[in-house]
């Protein structure tokens, strides 16, 4: 196993999870939140840890101005939905708060109210939905129930904005049937206001769980060797190395014989929102727990160092996020 120490430039993305973010400044507009940058707050100091189980941030912001500065924090969840086919892991689809986001500030629980909006083609469709009565949550029964009471000439109209499609499905066991399938797209935002008093250190922590996403196999490989488009942008995102490269073939040969095989998971975190604040972030520290001993872990990084059986930290000062955090996980199959 190997750890690529270089920062790469950010290309595409490809099929994957939803990505975790960082915290950021925003106001209130027609329509909702709008992410702006902030003049007078620094990111002081934000320690990052990423595993298969748990995200925890812990930041710490100084205003820097010789007066109090107020505002709305706010973190992005991830979107979810606009691909029905997407493997996206996903503990309670018909929760709002999906991934168990809990935020507190100065040790306090933190006041956060949450919104949310519906996009279809990057089309707000918030109104449409809540107007006919549907759950803005793609994947809950709920709304699996209200698309299906749509009137007609409504579905039909949805389908033809995207909004909407038909897929054909046993869900059941009785045979196959049509099913209205939500096209959307959710975007949801916590925030909250709060006060940063001039020159004084204010703490801020949140803890969730992420969404992983996988696949079966290895994607990357090519009739058991490592090439092709896919392994190209692997390389990109996940800064892929010999070594793991020469574990996944060997896997892959292993799984050719019946023998146990690898499988991919991804976690991915968007990091770029952290330059909303003044300046870089003074001090930058990053764990990822590959969350067993046994498991293949791949992400980009400078200066990363194993500090344990299934953790890698990476530490920089005035740090300035210039791409996300993507995280290959390449797990055994008899250790499910």
């Amino acid at each position: 196993m190997k750890t690529a120490c270089r920062l790469l430039p950010f290309l595409l993305l490809l099929s994957a999870p939803p990505a975790l973010a960082n915290d950021t400044m925003a106001e209130l507009k027609t329509g909702g939140l709008t992410f702006v940058r902030t003049p007078e707050v620094e990111m002081t100091r934000e320690a990052l840890f990423i595993s298969p189980t748990e995200i925890r941030v812990d930041y710490v912001f100084t205003n820097t101005s010789e007066k109090d500065v107020s505002g709305l924090v706010a973190f992005p969840m991830p979107d979810i939905g606009g691909d029905p086919y997407a493997n996206v892991a996903i503990d309670d689809v018909e929760a709002d708060n999906y991934l168990g986001f809990t935020a507190a500030q100065d040790g306090k629980a933190a006041a956060v109210t949450l919104q949310q909006r519906a996009y279809a083609a990057d089309i707000d469709v918030t109104e449409d939905l809540k107007a006919r009565g549907i759950p803005l949550l793609p994947y809950a029964k709920a709304t699996k129930a209200a698309l299906k009471a749509l009137p007609e000439d409504v579905a039909a109209d949805w389908i033809a904005r995207g909004l909407i499609f038909i897929d054909t499905y046993d869900d059941d066991g009785s045979g196959m049937k049509d099913y209205r399938t939500p096209l959307w797209s959710l975007k949801s935002v916590y925030w909250w206001r709060t006060t940063f008093p001039a020159g004084k250190p204010v703490t801020v922590q949140h803890r969730y769980k992420p969404s992983v996403g996988g696949t079966v196999g290895i994607s990357f490989l090519e009739d058991g060797k490592a090439r092709g488009k896919r392994y190209e942008e692997y390389v990109e995102r996940y800064c892929l190395e010999g070594d793991i490269v020469r574990r996944a073939e060997e896997a892959e040969k292993a799984m050719q014989a019946g023998k146990p095989y690898l499988f991919e998971a991804w976690i991915s975190y968007v990091l770029t929102t952290g330059a909303n604040w003044s300046g870089p972030i003074k001090d930058f520290s990053l764990t990822i727990d590959k969350g067993a001993p046994e498991n293949l872990v791949s992400f980009c990084g400078e200066g990363v160092r194993k500090t344990g059986p299934t953790t890698f930290e990476m530490t920089a000062k005035d740090f300035y996020p210039e791409r996300e955090i993507d995280i290959l996980l390449l797990k055994p199959s008899e250790a499910q």
